[in-house]
């Protein structure tokens, strides 16, 4: 068996783990090009049907082509689509663009609080997300299946051992958990099997006009592009082979304190 058909297989066998095992499964879809993979893949896991609901967190900020991509995929996949906004917190202009809270508290209110009204309300108990290891290094710290508390609080340092492929997915009943079927996977593959499947990914993952192209995709205030000539998906492959700059360069939010991304994740951030 090739690579890339190694890891989609790892990844279909815990999607359909975390289906039978979770009474109100959900899958996070943040319309970037890992979520977009995870999609795929719970399409091929259960024969052309997603069934489950994808919650997309929308803070309002995001880039215009971002949701156009999201509607475009849900009306002709035939998606169910959850949409979590924390609209008090819009309302009261208590936000990073405004200037009334730091990107982190940003984060934090927008996407996490906005998360946990979601769960609360549609009473999810296993979310699907799209995390991987190499991403960012708190999510090293990660496991396939990986529960939090009633308050979405995660305990890096508390994880159940996964040795074998022998993946821990019994929990108390009302347990907040996890499910990361993408954990193994580099940026690279993600690309890789884009290329291979034919996946639509957002236009703004290839190099404008300017010579620019976001590599991560986030709220706009927040989220930078890098210089560019990448315009295809095979440009993109042959650009990672080179580059040592880091995935989430362009996240403003991760730069703010060196602790910061992992303060966020430990809270109930993605």
């Amino acid at each position: 068996m090739d690579p890339l058909s190694a890891l989609e297989h790892q990844s279909l066998y815990i999607l359909r783990e975390a289906f039978s095992r979770f009474d109100r499964p959900a899958m996070l879809w943040s319309i970037g090009k890992d979520s977009t993979v995870l999609l795929w893949l719970a399409r091929k896991a259960f024969f052309g049907h997603v069934p489950f609901p994808l919650v997309h967190v929308d803070t309002s900020y995001k880039i215009p082509s971002m949701i156009e991509f999201r509607d475009r995929l849900v009306r002709e996949w035939g998606l169910e689509l959850v949409v979590g906004r924390n609209d008090p917190v819009l309302a009261s202009g208590a936000v990073f663009p405004t200037g009334r809270a730091t990107r982190v508290e940003c984060c934090g209110r927008l996407k996490r609080d906005a998360l946990q009204q979601v769960i609360e309300t549609h009473g999810f108990t296993g979310i699907i997300v799209g995390v991987r290891r190499d991403e960012e290094p708190t999510r090293a710290k990660e496991r396939y299946f990986s529960p939090r508390d009633r308050d979405m609080r995660w305990q890096a340092d508390d994880q159940p051992p996964e040795f074998w492929d022998q993946f821990n997915s019994e929990f108390p009943p009302d347990a907040h958990v996890r499910v990361h079927p993408l954990l193994h996977w580099t940026e690279l593959d993600v690309w890789e099997y884009i290329e291979r499947e034919a996946i639509p990914v957002s236009p703004l993952y290839f190099a404008n006009q300017r010579g620019e192209r976001y590599r991560s995709l986030g709220c706009a205030p927040c989220t930078a592009p890098i210089a560019s000539a990448a315009r295809t998906v095979r440009d993109i492959v042959e650009e990672l082979r080179l580059t040592r700059t880091p995935e989430r360069a362009g996240r403003a939010q991760d730069q703010e304190s060196e602790d910061a991304f992992e303060r966020l994740r430990r809270d109930g951030y993605m």
